[in-house]
């Protein structure tokens, strides 16, 4: 049984679909790439069609039919229970209120990143500007887009969250590199190691002249 607290992203996302009418996996699939939202949540068709089939063994989703095209493979058309619309709903307010600390990949890296030169800081960080702009560049015509189709502001806050964070995160990665670039931040000089004044003594940590 799948429990609220359990559920997946891919399995949110899947409930958070077929609460809007009953599919067929795979256009399931086709609906969270046309949205985009390959950005917020991991998605294959087989670990989709796999995260379906968890959802229907656990009560959360039944089938109401299947069909054919063709030669291709039967499809079967789901739609969410009433324990699914429960379990969208607590794990919603769940993911609403209580933050995660989901182990980011780039604070670690900042935090590394005195193993590298200063040079090769600078250039990579550069990259990665590039790209967050490019990123920023897509939601920025996503909210073009949107807009354009007047639909309401509610149902795709998520894109705006998505600038801000992006903005947030150019900003201060630019703020970084100029204090690199005009070496108001030292970097390749050799200075005492976390490690070093670790190991020191705490009087002579807190020792004043």
């Amino acid at each position: 049984m799948v429990q609220p607290g359990k559920l997946t992203a891919l399995g949110v996302a899947s409930l958070a679909l077929l609460a809007e009418g009953p599919m067929h996996p795979y256009e399931m699939y086709q609906v969270l790439m046309a949205r985009h939202e390959d950005r917020l949540v991991k998605v294959r068709p087989g670990t989709l069609y796999h995260a379906v089939r968890r959802l229907e063994e656990a009560g959360l989703v039944e089938a109401v039919g299947t069909d054919r095209e063709g030669n291709r493979p039967e499809r079967t058309t789901y739609r969410i229970s009433t324990a699914g619309h429960e379990a969208l709903d607590v794990r919603l307010r769940e993911m609403l209120a209580k933050p995660v600390n989901e182990y980011p990949v780039f604070p670690h890296a900042i935090a590394e990143a005195h193993h590298l030169p200063a040079e090769a800081v600078i250039e990579l960080l550069g990259q990665r500007v590039e790209t967050l702009q490019a990123d920023l560049d897509f939601l920025l015509h996503a909210e073009r887009v949107v807009t354009a189709k007047g639909l309401d502001r509610k149902y795709w806050i998520d894109v705006m969250y998505q600038q801000q964070m992006l903005r947030t995160e150019i900003s201060w990665i630019h703020g970084l590199l100029r204090e690199l670039r005009s070496g108001e931040l030292p970097w390749d000089d050799p200075q005492a190691t976390p490690s070093e004044l670790s190991n020191k003594p705490k009087e002579s940590l807190g020792k004043r002249s």
